[in-house]
């Protein structure tokens, strides 16, 4: 029995629809792929900005232990105070790096010295992923609601 062209031809190769319908599915699947990747980096970067946030307010209540005081900016945990009193008492720099760390979005760490959120201490955050200060996806050492 002899075959005609057409069988022949579909024994071997694939038709243009069923290499649309794999791209398709591979589309989809890249797109499902890249989506809970980037949700899985965007958490990376909240617990980065946390440990950061938790690191500033550690080396601020070593300054405060040392001083007495709070510091008046995040600057004065790498810089000695110019205040002779505080220079004496002094015992920086409070964080290993010559510059403060910026968060996972780039943007600079917030201080206020009298805590608006804290209120027996300091405030310290990061404005969180859309770099905005004072909105909820703030990432700051206050109690979470």
């Amino acid at each position: 029995m002899q075959r005609s062209p057409r069988s022949r031809r579909r024994a071997g190769a694939f038709t243009l629809i069923e290499v649309l319908l794999v791209l398709v599915i591979l589309v989809v699947i890249g797109s499902i792929a890249a989506t809970s990747f980037m949700g899985a980096q965007e958490g990376a970067n909240k617990n980065a900005a946390k440990s950061q946030v938790d690191m500033f307010e550690n080396a601020i209540n070593l300054y405060k232990f040392n001083t007495k005081h709070f510091p008046e900016k995040l600057e004065d945990l790498l810089e000695k105070p110019s205040d002779k009193t505080l220079a004496d008492r002094w015992e920086g720099p409070y964080l290993t790096k010559s510059a403060l760390p910026v968060d996972p979005w780039d943007n600079p760490y917030k201080y206020s010295a009298d805590g608006k959120k804290n209120s027996d201490k300091f405030d310290v955050w990061s404005m969180g992923p859309d770099g905005d200060d004072q909105t909820d996806d703030d990432i700051g050492n206050w109690p979470e609601k």
